[in-house]
């Protein structure tokens, strides 16, 4: 399979190499409640450093899960967007979440 250049064996290696990263799935989270602008997002997941922040979006970006809207005034406004593509993991997060309280649940019992 080959997407964007790169080749794939199988779906979910696709999606992990689109998703590999500590802080993608957290950007994704917080843009699934509405745009953000750069500084909101790194209050938002605060242990992330600014080259990390601007690499992770740019990746996303690339691999068109997320868009960047530049508004034309001055100073400059940014704001970071899902695309339909990067809406679609919405439930693939409530999945994760779900699963999360009940590891943890799981842990604190043991």
């Amino acid at each position: 399979m080959d997407t964007n250049g790169r080749k794939y064996h199988c779906p979910v290696e696709a999606t992990l190499s689109i998703l590999s990263g500590k802080w993608k799935l957290l950007i994704i989270r917080e843009l699934l409640g509405g745009p953000k602008r750069f500084s909101q997002l790194q209050r938002a997941i605060p242990e992330i450093t600014q080259k990390m922040l601007t690499k992770h979006l740019r990746e996303l970006e690339r691999d068109g899960l997320i868009y960047r809207k530049v508004y034309p005034q001055v100073p400059p406004k940014v704001e970071y967007y899902l695309t339909d593509v990067g809406e679609s993991l919405r439930e693939v997060l409530d999945v994760l979440h779900r699963w999360g309280e009940r590891y943890i649940s799981r842990m604190v019992e043991v």
